[in-house]
This record gives C-alpha cells, structure tokens and sequence, in this order.
C-alpha cells in the first residue's frame, strides 16, 4: 500500500492490527525483529517516517500533518476496530499525538523511551547536565537540517557526516549508510520552529497515562531519562497498564530483542 508517497508494510493477518513508529534515525527496519515475533498473531503495519527515507524522498509534515498522516493510515489499514500503536522516540512523540486526537482509534498503546516530553515534571527532574546533554545533541541534529536545506550540496553533505557523526557517539544501531539529515526534522521543529513546530502538542503527562492500557518500556542506562517519575507512577496506576525499565540504552528494541519481544507478547496476550 502506498499513501501520500509513503510505502505502507503488512505483514502478518492476525485479528488486531499494530501500527508501529519510530524515530531518529531509524526507519521501518527498527522493528525487524519485532514483526517477525509478532506476524503470527497479529497484523503489522509500519512505514518509514515522511522526510526519512532516503530513497524515497517524500516532504517533511507538520505535526497536525503527520496526524492526519497517520489517520489516513489507520483508517486504511483497520477500518473497523481501533489500533494499538507501537511506538518509539519521536514515533512516541507523533503517536502521542494522534492518540489524544482520535482516541476512538487506539485502544492501548506501547511505548519505548519517550514518555511525558514535554511536561513540567519533566524538565523539573532533569539536571543542569542533563538538560545541557538534551539540548547539546538535539541542537547539533537541527542545525545539519538547516544546513542541507539552505547550503545546497556542499552542505547536505557536510550535514550528514554530522548527522552520522551524532548518532555514533549516541550509539544508535541502525546502519549508518541508511542514515541522512533530512531525518532530523523534528529537532529543528523542536527548536527552531520549524514546520510551526510542536507548541500545539497535547501535554502527554496529563492526557495519556490514564486514558487506554499502556506498556512503557525504558531504558536504564542512559545518562539522563525521557520521562518523569509522574508518568511512570500514573502509568503503573492504570489497569491493565505496565511500567518496565531493561538494562539497556535507548534502543531497547535492538539492545535486548529477545527480552523486548518476551514483554509485547506477554502484555498483547492479557488484554
């Protein structure tokens, strides 16, 4: 299936249908393993975000356009009964959103690493380090996407040797040659507004945690965390709901697949 130029992936005929998202700088191939643990039993439906995939150029979206993205997805691929998104870094921030958009269209969600984003609890939390760390990173990706979209190809291709560089020394694991700056619009929407950026977003903390079923999966090595102790703490409250911190980094996915994989299928199957 093909949406708004965007190759849509199902695999897998089971009777609930998992749309899964990722983030920086990744692509659908994220979730490799986690499709192959899961096809049996349910339906798998993935794409690589607009903007990130190199061979396939399609234009960066808005947020209100990746959700409307997304609804035109959802309402193509499970038509007559709500998803469950899989999400993961910036795939948190976009699902998020949809979610509190057309709550009738999600009955539960599983998260990975990015949880209450943009809350005071938050930035409260987080250190003078830390948010240096945070910003540091995040403000290198926006610049190289500023600079391959106004230095033309001398700078596209200084932007991604910087945008390959970052994601080294995060030890990101996807392959590096899949790796652009177009990837890091949602820095530059983070900081410099880009693409109206995301003061519209809903406030995850006071939305999501107790508004559907959710697994919340982190990583425990990390120098600073992408969630507060209030969101764990409303997430573990709710029915049905589950916290699970693993020792790994970010990419908890390709950190430990085995252990990932173990916890959405034992979560999926008790609701």
């Amino acid at each position: 299936m093909n949406i708004q130029g965007v190759d849509i992936h199902i695999e897998g005929k089971g009777p609930e249908t998992l749309l899964m998202l990722h983030g920086w700088p990744d692509t659908l191939a994220l979730w490799n393993n986690t499709v192959d643990a899961l096809k049996d039993t349910h339906t798998c439906v993935r794409f690589t975000l607009p903007a990130f995939d190199a061979k396939a150029p399609v234009p960066p979206k808005s947020l209100l356009e990746m959700v409307a993205f997304i609804h035109e997805v959802v309402e193509q691929v499970s038509p007559q009964q709500p998803v469950t998104l899989v999400l993961h870094d910036w795939g948190c921030v976009f699902g998020y959103e949809y979610a509190a958009t057309y709550p009738d269209r999600v009955s539960r969600m599983v998260a990975v690493d990015v949880g209450d984003h943009n809350s005071r609890a938050l930035h409260a939390s987080l250190s003078a380090k830390a948010k240096w760390g945070v910003f540091s990173y995040q403000i290198w990706l926006a610049v190289a996407w500023q600079i391959a979209n106004n230095l033309g190809a001398l700078g596209r291709s200084v932007a991604n040797r910087m945008t390959r560089y970052m994601a080294k020394t995060l030890r990101c694991p996807s392959p590096s040659q899949d790796m652009h700056a177009g990837m890091n619009v949602p820095y530059a929407m983070q900081w410099m507004g880009t693409l109206e950026g995301f003061g519209l977003a809903c406030n995850a903390l006071k939305i999501l945690p107790t508004a559907r079923p959710m697994l919340y999966i982190y990583g425990k090595r990390k120098p600073f965390m992408f969630h507060s102790d209030r969101w764990l703490e409303k997430i573990a409250a709710f029915p049905g709901s589950k916290v699970v911190g693993l020792d790994t980094g970010h990419w908890v996915m390709s950190n430990q697949p085995e252990a990932f994989n173990a916890l959405l299928k034992d979560w999926l199957g008790q609701h």
